[in-house]
């Protein structure tokens, strides 16, 4: 077993999930599983070839934590969606860990932005971001077409436009979080949704329930989405987090990955309401079988056993607070 990873090693180790997660989400759309004409200006094409396996579920491999499947895509997108139905997008997203992620553009595209859109990251991450988005004028042009009021504010740490934010910040301190989000316009009175996509197990239970009270607390009308392992009791899962150990990516928060479950009990006593979960292989068999086929179609996979064994240890949860009746504990599959 690798040696422990001390914390500022660990926090790199996290930060670089970014990067393999990234490169690999660039690859799955080159080849045709997902379309996201932004990614190409955040991460460089992947040069080797990935094994199916890894764009449609994910495959834990000494070389990193990949986190691109179309399976992801399609259901994180599902509910943010449905979120963004329900409240008739007159609300905000708040996106933690939000690393390269497009999801910004692609919502401008298709109409559907927020009232306002907010990313938080690692300081490090966040300014490779803006760097990106300041040099490339087809991420600044939506943002600056999106903007209203006053002159943008923009410097290496966080960018701050009418719809769209970008702030440096450690999930790990709440109090912190919440003054620099409010800095930049977040209004707790705005129904909220709340994106976590394989971050809250970087963070130890104590940690992460404290970011899911703060959350629950704060806004009255909410929604959080949770993308993360499960079912990681078993031999497979024990593979998984021993490939990280290798690389000093310690999974803190591994043991609220056991089952659905547990991935329910802990935003239902954190003070969500509503608190659902499945994993991706559900999320998969929900998908259109036209789809299902043009994706299958696309390479050949060998290990139909592995891939769902694959699938099998991811998940969605999602939970909700509602005072205002909107209907959000109706979103479902």
């Amino acid at each position: 077993m690798a040696a422990a990873a001390g914390p500022d090693e660990a926090d790199e180790a996290v930060r670089g999930t970014c990067e393999d997660a990234s490169v690999c989400k660039r690859f799955a759309v080159s080849v045709g599983y997902w379309k996201d004409p932004y990614i190409q200006y955040f991460v460089r094409q992947a040069k080797e070839r990935k094994a199916p396996e890894i764009n449609r579920g994910k495959l834990e491999q000494e070389w990193g934590h990949l986190t691109c499947y179309y399976a992801r895509v399609h259901g994180v997108s599902y509910l943010i969606k449905a979120f963004l139905e329900k409240t008739e997008c007159n609300c905000q997203i708040v996106n933690l860990g939000a690393g390269m992620d497009t999801l910004f553009w692609r919502l401008k595209d298709e109409n559907l932005l927020p009232r306002k859109y907010f990313e938080v990251d690692f300081p490090m991450i966040v300014a490779r971001k803006i760097h990106n988005i300041k040099s490339k004028p087809p991420l600044s042009k939506p943002i600056m077409e999106s903007h209203s009021g006053d002159s943008l504010l923009i410097d290496s740490h966080s960018l701050d436009s009418s719809r769209y934010s970008i702030v440096g910040a450690d999930l790990r301190f709440s109090a912190d979080l919440e003054e620099k989000l409010k800095k930049h316009g977040l209004d707790v009175h705005l129904p909220t949704l709340l994106v976590a996509e394989c971050v809250l197990v970087y963070m130890t239970p104590q940690q992460s329930a404290e970011l899911l009270r703060w959350a629950a607390s704060t806004f009255p009308v909410a929604m959080v989405i949770n993308y993360e392992q499960v079912n990681m009791g078993d031999r497979f899962g024990q593979i998984m987090i021993e490939n990280l150990q290798r690389r000093h990516c310690n999974l803190a928060g591994v043991e609220l990955c056991s089952s659905l479950d547990s991935q329910r009990e802990r935003l239902l006593a954190s003070g969500w309401e509503d608190a659902r979960a499945i994993d991706m292989m559900k999320v998969y068999s929900f998908l259109p079988q036209a789809d299902v086929k043009r994706i299958e179609a696309l390479e050949f996979l060998d290990e139909k056993e592995l891939f769902e064994q694959l699938m099998q240890h991811y998940c969605i949860c999602w939970a909700s607070k509602d005072s205002s009746n909107l209907g959000l504990a109706n979103i479902d599959f």
